[in-house]
């Protein structure tokens, strides 16, 4: 018979989400909780339990996406390996010194993140290149002995290696990597920055090819890991991991170069988002991922995910803004352009001696979890006030898998918060949403109004455990007309995975200035990149590669870029100008057609499109349901106050639009529609939920 099924599987700081979809468009989900201690344990769990469930053998999946925090939490942590750097002699303080830029501006006390690599492990080699690639001092290979041996000594678990022009010109790096992997042996992780960022600017370059090397050791172990596991189980279809620009990667590729996984998971939701609304005909949403630990926003512009290569990640927050940075590492890969934030279900809720209330960013987790879990959690979270309002059924989580203890949060939020402020829990338990829904818009407008773009313009997609309950209320202060809650609003971003291409981008500085800036340089330059990009990809199903061209672009004299996408075939440099001009106004609102440009890099994004598993039919599965229809108390604010409110499943509106107060149940989340907005169910089984003026 042949193998019809793909596995999604994205792990949260709280669940670990399955997606299973079938060739015939059927999905069928899991929801387990995720073990920190061994990540891997909990994806295998929850894949073998749900092919259980749906009767499917392992040797009948097809394929495995994956979508991995392992990355991002090394960095946050400070778990990464132990990592020494070798750098041009007189750049061995290149990390500490930075940009010179900090997020709080007036604070001339504030303390970035520490360098991943200590000064101790910072060496210097004797070389240096020009910036066109020409070498003005040749290696010194007798210097660079002396550091692998001296390295070798240190017993660390990684190497990076970043010399100064090495974009122009690797043959140094390249010799260095040859000796030090002679001298320490091939237990030690090498990262070279002409391999994973062949780009100009020492700082940013250096930055990331420490982080690939700081987290390459823990990748590396847990794709094994992960890898064998399922062989394990007698899943033995191909792996694949997503990637921060959202498609995929292959194992081998992934292992190589770790830090294109920094937000994998993040992606993945983005990903499906923009699934469903080239599926829809909504080319214009914003994403919105709110789960047990984080929210992330991100904006879909017609049909496709804005994408950045300007990140930070550590000093407790993950971020691509130009306006706010110094806090973190850079890394100048490409990613989504997603604003990450600790506001999750699982957020933390604490008072301070002034009577100031808080909403994380320290998050319960999975373990203890919220009070509700009875997992020996005391702390009150957002799911608790939840909990409180009477937007939760206390028995639909996992489809009963959890059971919610309602006594428990409200005695917890009673406590912490209703007392001493003199308030009623619902009072209270309302005021802790409104807070978490000032904060989750912060997030959105960090990728739309700070970005130039309008929230009113767009269609807000929210999803993810905690999704649907906060969604129309983050859309109400926006200003924002339509939410759209998609089928299996708990795991989507688990089905965002089996929509992803697989992808490989390639690029290359070329530091084109005015009348360089020439139709045969773009051109030569792209075809070779476009050469290495297509030979990065191979096809195991006879899918064509795709390139999508792009120049890094700048008016003569600026500091930084904006990416332009450029056309197949003979590079127009008049229409080049023109969309360039027309990026930087929508980014900067200003822009002018006259002045000279300098083209700094160009890129080629090769892309095979997932040609299996691409249906995607809920519909059916929703007419399938059991009908439900009851009543819960519920609290909407001193302007309502508490009271009786309808009940039902997705089933529910089949039959037509309702008008709320109405609570939509479903295994994995609920869907809170305030009084006077209207829920109705579209073509595809997603809920699109109309907010009253």
């Amino acid at each position: 018979m042949a193998r019809a099924y793909r596995l999604g599987i994205d792990i949260g700081g709280t669940f670990t989400d399955v997606v299973l979809l079938g060739d015939d468009g059927s999905v069928r989900t899991k929801k387990v909780l995720s073990t920190p201690d061994d990540y891997a344990r909990g994806v295998v769990g929850g894949a073998v339990s749900l092919l259980a469930e749906c009767d499917v053998a392992p040797a009948d999946v097809a394929g495995v996406v994956h979508a991995s925090t392992v990355a991002s939490n090394t960095i946050l942590e400070g778990l990464g390996a132990r990592t020494a750097l070798i750098t041009t002699e007189g750049f061995r303080d290149v990390l500490e010194m930075r940009r010179l830029r900090i997020p709080v501006l007036y604070d001339i006390q504030y303390e970035g993140a520490r360098p991943l690599v200590p000064r101790r492990l910072r060496y210097e080699v004797p070389e240096r290149l020009g910036p066109r690639g020409e070498i003005w001092r040749e290696l010194d290979e007798a210097r660079v002995s002396e550091v692998a041996q001296a390295i070798a000594k240190t017993g660390v678990e990684a190497v990076a290696i970043a010399l100064m022009h090495a974009y122009a010109n690797d043959t140094h790096e390249r010799r260095v990597e040859e000796i030090v992997r002679a001298i320490v042996g091939q237990g030690v992780y090498i990262t070279r920055s002409s391999e994973i960022l062949p780009e100009i600017r020492e700082y940013e370059r250096t930055s990331t090819a420490v982080v690939n090397a700081y987290v390459g050791p823990a990748i590396t172990r847990y794709i094994a890991s992960l890898a064998a596991q399922l062989r394990g189980t007698g899943i033995t279809a191909p792996l694949e991991v997503i990637q921060s620009a959202g498609g995929t990667l292959t194992p081998e590729i992934a292992a190589r170069k770790p830090a294109h996984l920094v937000e994998s998971g993040p992606a993945a939701g983005v990903m499906a988002c923009a699934y469903l609304g080239r599926l829809t005909g909504r080319p214009q949403l914003i994403s919105l991922d709110m789960g047990g630990t984080t929210a992330k926003a991100a904006i879909v512009e017609d049909g496709q995910p804005v994408r950045t290569s300007e990140y930070e990640v550590g000093a407790g927050i993950n971020l691509s803004s130009k306006l706010v940075k110094g806090g973190g590492h850079p890394i100048k890969l490409p990613f989504i352009d997603v604003s990450e934030i600790g506001a999750g279900g699982g957020s933390i809720v604490s008072v301070d001696p002034l009577g100031t209330v808080s909403v994380g960013p320290v998050s319960a987790g999975s373990m203890p979890g919220p009070v509700c879990y009875d997992l020996g959690g005391l702390d009150p979270t957002l799911t608790d006030a939840l909990l409180a309002l009477g937007y939760l059924n206390e028995t639909q989580l996992g489809d009963g898998a959890i059971t919610l203890n309602p006594s428990a949060s409200r005695e917890a939020l009673d406590r912490v918060v209703a007392a001493p402020l003199s308030r009623s829990v619902e009072e209270a338990a309302h005021g802790i949403l409104q807070l978490a829904v000032a904060t989750m818009t912060r997030a959105v407008k960090a990728v739309t109004t700070y970005r130039g773009r309008d929230p009113r313009d767009f269609t807000l997609c929210a999803f993810g455990g905690n999704g649907p309950l906060t969604g129309v209320e983050i859309a109400r202060a926006l200003q924002i007309r339509r939410v759209l809650i998609p089928p299996a609003p708990g795991v989507f971003s688990a089905l965002g995975l089996l929509f992803s291409d697989t992808e490989h981008e390639t690029v290359r500085t070329l530091m084109l200035r005015g009348a360089e800036v020439t139709p045969h340089a773009l051109e030569s330059s792209f075809a070779a990149i476009e050469a290495e990009a297509t030979a990065s990809l191979v096809s195991t199903d006879g899918a064509t590669v795709t390139v999508a061209r792009y120049a890094d672009v700048r008016y003569a004299g600026q500091a930084y870029e904006l990416p332009v996408r450029v056309a197949a075939g003979t590079v127009d440099i008049d229409r080049l100008t023109a969309d360039f001009v027309a990026e930087h106004i929508r980014t900067y609102g200003h822009g002018s057609a006259d002045d000279p440009i300098d083209v700094v890099s160009v890129r080629a994004l090769a892309r095979i499109a997932r040609t299996t598993s691409r249906r995607y039919d809920p519909v059916a599965a929703i007419r399938a349901l059991p009908p439900l229809e009851t009543v819960r108390w519920a609290y909407f604010g001193p302007g309502v106050g508490h009271i009786e409110t309808p009940v039902c499943n997705r089933a529910g509106l089949l039959g037509g639009e309702r008008r709320g107060p109405l609570l939509i149940d479903e295994i994995d989340s609920t869907c809170v529609v305030p009084p006077g907005c209207v829920a109705r169910l579209d073509a595809y089984g997603n809920i699109e939920v109309e907010i009253d003026g």
